[in-house]
């Protein structure tokens, strides 16, 4: 379907993936769509003996994908660590596609979610009809990639209660998961594993055991070492979003982009980029995601309501809603940077006065 909002991976990128499959000579996994180098190109990008681009998914350190894609190829679990904006899910999402061409058996992680959704559940009018059957079973993400011998995706492990986090150890230790009920159990086939996602923010929400963190290799995707390469992932994404969202392309967006990173980089590290002034940090995470958000929505302001060039005026809106989470502290925050950075920064003048707008 081309008019959904967003496709899934698999669909959004199959050209790509197939010209991969269609060169890929080197040894696949047993159940594998791609070979592990293979899958590590269709992440960072590169170009095949006939001529085909493969766009970058990834960018970042070439061993962090490496190291994340020979763990999917163990009896080993993988789990990306990170903070908020580092592409965990992103890089979850693609990895799946590659790999299984399925990146659609996800279990997300919340407070509330239930053994349920990482077992099995049950369809009740047939279960008060009939009692327990294979009829009446629902299957979760989980349980249909063991069947299936695909990757399975848990979002946000450490958000899921304690309890429900250790009905995991069953299945990627003994690689089973027993229905009790039905005195049977679903054995995991060749090509199962699981991709799961941590905010290393959440230390403390809800701990894994030691039981359970050690059924994992733990992966952590770093922020983006350089302001050129934090510009290059923002400017890729949001051409991307802009296409999916119909935006036309419109002038004056790099320099923008370079101004958002810049801001979100300094305030972030508590440094100015030439290392020259201290400043305060905010309270929010200031990430990569939220960069990408504020200009695509700069983008999205030109365009409607703008004169068709992305200007100051129109991303410091979003800059001010990312930044000033606390009215007070983080008021006082962005204020002084405002005054204290941006006011003497040559050839932002026109930031100042945009973003001296927003705050009055």
């Amino acid at each position: 379907m081309t008019d959904v909002l967003r496709q899934h991976a698999e669909d959004a990128f199959a050209g790509e993936l197939a010209a991969l499959a269609a060169q890929d000579d080197r040894p696949r996994p047993e159940r594998w769509k791609l070979s592990p180098w293979a899958v590590a190109t269709y992440l960072l990008g590169g170009e095949l003996a006939d001529g085909t681009r493969i766009t970058p998914k990834y960018i970042g350190p070439r061993r962090v994908v490496e190291v994340a894609v020979t763990t999917l190829a163990t009896d080993r679990a993988l789990l990306l660590l990170g903070v908020p904006g580092t592409a965990k899910t992103w890089v979850s999402e693609h990895l799946a596609a590659a790999i299984s061409g399925d990146s659609t058996l996800l279990v997300q992680g919340t407070a509330g979610t239930p053994e349920e959704a990482v077992r099995y559940g049950w369809n009740y009018a047939q279960l008060l009809t009939r009692g327990p059957s294979r009829d009446a079973l629902v299957p979760s993400p989980l349980m249909r990639a063991m069947a299936d011998g695909k990757l399975a995706r848990i979002e946000e492990l450490t958000r899921i209660p304690a309890d429900v986090q250790d009905s995991l150890i069953t299945v990627l230790s003994e690689k089973t998961l027993p229905v009790p009920e039905l005195g049977t159990e679903t054995q995991a086939v060749r090509g199962f594993n699981v991709i799961a996602t941590a905010n290393d923010r959440d230390r403390g929400v809800n701990e894994l055991s030691s039981a359970l963190r050690r059924r994992f290799n733990t992966v952590v995707l770093p922020l983006p070492a350089s302001l050129e390469e934090e510009v290059d992932i923002v400017t890729r994404r949001v051409d991307q979003l802009g296409r999916s969202l119909e935006l036309p392309e419109l002038p004056g967006g790099a320099e923008e982009i370079r101004r958002v990173v810049t801001v979100f980089r300094e305030l972030r590290a508590g440094i100015t980029v030439d290392g020259r002034t201290k400043v305060k940090t905010p309270s929010g995470t200031l990430s990569t995601a939220e960069a990408i958000s504020v200009v695509t929505n700069g983008l999205a302001l030109a365009a409607h309501f703008g004169d068709g060039v992305l200007r100051a005026g129109d991303v410091t809106a979003g800059i001010l809603g990312a930044v000033v989470r606390d009215p007070v502290a983080d008021g006082a925050v962005w204020r002084e940077y405002v005054e204290g950075v941006v006011r003497e920064r040559d050839g932002w003048k026109d930031f100042y006065r945009a973003a001296r707008e927003e705050v009055r």
